[in-house]
């Protein structure tokens, strides 16, 4: 066996991560457990619409009791972790305010910059920890030929996660491991029968954590109220592509780049959502053919598997976590910018969504489309 490490292994009470953390137990490994508690699920319930009962989300607190049961059957050390001021400061409040500006945001992402590989790793030094461990699928090696850390999409594709890891750094990706990188979802859940979990038949979570059912507005307004403050007006005019205004709105935050229900208007044709101008207030609206563009610009730049975009380069980009990267050229517009172009059009290219450029399997960088 391969020296043994000290692993914190980040639990979040669901398959991936328990049978990572069994597999590392089996394997000699020191493996101590660790889960953030990052929001109360019973915080807005039975607020404005909001559900009574949570169920089905990441990071409840019956994932927190899994985690511990998991914890104990394999015999390793579990801490919870109390992040909660943290999340509300890096991701809950930063998605209100991207939101209420006409944006759609990802608090999965953010989450993982800001907590799950900033703040975990912290605590994994803290304990002794060489190395912090996830469920997460997606790969990470050395390449001596760069002398970079390098991000690879997992073996089961279907699974790939590396939308949301664009932005950890070098250092981060040093100290990550990702076990199930190599492995299918059906190959994890043998596995965790094989090593005697009991939840290895336990449901995925399909939920954002303090988003229950993913009604975005509902969260808004339950929350502003709680926290006194008044639901900015944000109500402007429904406007064509060339300018003519056709109806009014209640709100830039009911839309979203690329919707089409609920649009307040009736036409001959089919319209869709195509911009949102937070400044003006406007919803601009169009036919279908008006969705797509050619290039985007995305800010706040990670790159990983290259210190620095000195040429313009060919990549494939992915806007959305369940869109197939397409071909396009990157070039740097400044340090923290890229702007890309696409070989072909793209659908509803949405500012606050992350683009994540690849070469290959290998993630190149990534960042926020503005």
């Amino acid at each position: 066996m391969a020296q043994s490490l000290n692993i914190a292994v980040a639990m979040s009470g669901g398959v991936d991560s328990s049978t990572v953390a069994a597999l590392l137990r089996s394997q000699g490994h020191n493996v101590v457990g660790l889960t953030m508690q990052l929001w109360n699920q019973r915080r807005l319930a039975g607020r404005e619409g909001m559900p009574e009962a949570v169920q089905g989300r990441c990071c409840s607190l019956d994932d927190v009791y899994d985690a511990r049961r998991v914890a104990e059957t394999i015999g390793v050390p579990y801490y919870v972790v109390n992040h909660q001021q943290r999340f509300e400061e890096d991701v809950v409040r930063p998605f209100v305010r991207e939101y209420l500006s006409g944006r759609t945001p990802i608090p999965c992402s953010l989450c993982n910059n800001h907590l799950k590989f900033d703040q975990l790793l912290i605590v994994a030094r803290q304990i002794g920890a060489n190395m912090l461990a996830t469920g997460h699928y997606a790969r990470v090696e050395f390449d001596q030929g760069r002398g970079r850390w390098l991000l690879r999409r997992p073996a089961d594709l279907s699974k790939d996660q590396t939308y949301f890891l664009f932005g950890l750094t070098q250092d981060q990706l040093s100290r990550t491991l990702f076990p199930l990188g190599e492995m299918t979802k059906p190959e994890v859940r043998e596995l965790a029968r094989k090593l005697g979990l009991a939840l290895a038949e336990k449901p995925d979570s399909q939920e954002i954590c303090f988003i229950p059912g993913g009604d975005y507005k509902r969260f808004l307004d339950a929350y502003l109220e709680e926290q006194g403050e008044a639901l900015p007006d944000t109500a402007g005019e429904l406007v064509t592509t060339s300018g003519e205004v056709i109806g009014e709105h209640h709100g830039i935050h009911n839309f979203t780049v690329g919707q089409r229900r609920g649009l307040g208007v009736a036409t001959g044709s089919p319209l869709y959502v195509i911009q949102i101008k937070g400044d003006t207030r406007q919803v601009v609206v169009g036919r279908g053919e008006e969705l797509f563009s050619r290039s985007l610009h995305a800010k706040r730049v990670n790159l990983v598997s290259t210190a620095d975009l000195s040429a313009p380069m060919r990549v494939a980009v992915k806007i959305r976590h369940r869109h197939e990267p397409a071909p396009a050229t990157i070039e740097k517009v400044r340090d923290d910018e890229v702007l890309a172009t696409f070989d072909q059009p793209q659908r509803a290219v949405t500012p606050g969504q992350a683009a994540v450029f690849y070469d290959g399997d290998v993630v190149v960088g990534g960042g926020w489309i503005a």
